[in-house]
């Protein structure tokens, strides 16, 4: 995959895999930016329930704005290949950051802080994120926390209602 265009994406490395997904890291050639390329795995491009799963992922994440939350852009389908178009964070996960030793007192609270401030933003507008590991917040090179991973997500609209967002 790596060097292949998609659509308008250049893909450049690959930065992980999950069970719902592949992410890369693409250049938008129209935009001139970098971006994080997020596609489904093949073997579930067939599967429509997997399938929508993962754009469910894409809406609640992209009905959010917020510092602490990575920005979707868009949702595209190309060679029966669906992937999602999100902000590309430079930086490490704090699961990297903290396997590489203990954070002092100041630099985790500073992180605590963010991640409840999103998560904050979310439940606000009825997003419950339901997978909040270290895996899943990026830390920017300056330190900003991003949380990332909406695909276990529940929305819960205001007027009561569930919607279902992933398997239970």
């Amino acid at each position: 995959m790596i060097g292949k265009t998609i659509t308008h994406y250049k893909i450049l490395d690959k930065l992980g895999e999950g069970g719902m997904g592949v992410v890369y890291k693409a250049v938008d050639l129209k935009l001139r930016r970098s971006v994080a390329l997020k596609f489904l795995p093949l073997e579930l491009t067939q599967d429509e329930e997997a399938k929508a799963r993962f754009l469910r992922e894409a809406l609640t994440a992209a009905a959010l704005d917020h510092p602490h939350i990575c920005t979707i852009f868009e949702v595209g389908e190309t060679d029966n290949q669906t992937f999602i178009s999100m902000s590309y964070i430079e930086g490490r996960s704090l699961k990297e950051k903290i396997d590489n030793g203990p954070l002092n007192v100041e630099e985790a609270k500073n992180i605590a802080i963010q991640i409840g401030e999103g998560l904050k933003a979310a439940h606000e507008k009825g997003i419950i994120h339901r997978d909040i590991k270290p895996s899943n917040i990026m830390l920017t090179n300056d330190g900003q926390a991003k949380i990332t991973d909406f695909g276990p997500a529940k929305f819960r609209p205001f007027w009561g209602r569930t919607i279902r967002t992933s398997m239970e």
